[in-house]
């Protein structure tokens, strides 16, 4: 789902063209979707990039969500994931990492 399927906000929508393009710039591939939430109401931009910590993803874009959040008070939300293929072979990795323990 696209910006504008989901807010006719221009606010919102330049909000989050701004940190998929700061995404974008230290993760090219990353992938987007942007919907509407309820636990806290507002839109969340997820990003899918292929890291082992989303933390890292979350740091390139913390200092500019703080400002939208706060200072121009837009409800937007950041949730940077990984894709699934990735986690689900660390989880089969882990699992024969787990038997082969004594």
């Amino acid at each position: 789902m696209s910006a504008e399927q989901v807010s006719r906000d221009p606010k919102l929508e330049t909000a989050i063209g701004e940190l998929q393009d700061i995404v974008r710039r230290h993760y090219p591939a990353a992938t987007f979707q942007v919907s509407q939430g309820e636990d806290p109401v507002g839109t969340y931009l997820r990003a899918t990039v292929d890291v082992v910590d989303t933390d890292e993803v979350m740091d390139t874009v913390i200092d500019r969500l703080v400002t939208l959040q706060v200072d121009e008070h837009l409800p937007l939300y950041f949730l940077p994931l990984r894709p699934r293929a990735r986690v689900l072979e660390e989880l089969k990795s882990s699992a024969r990492a787990g038997k082969r323990r004594p």
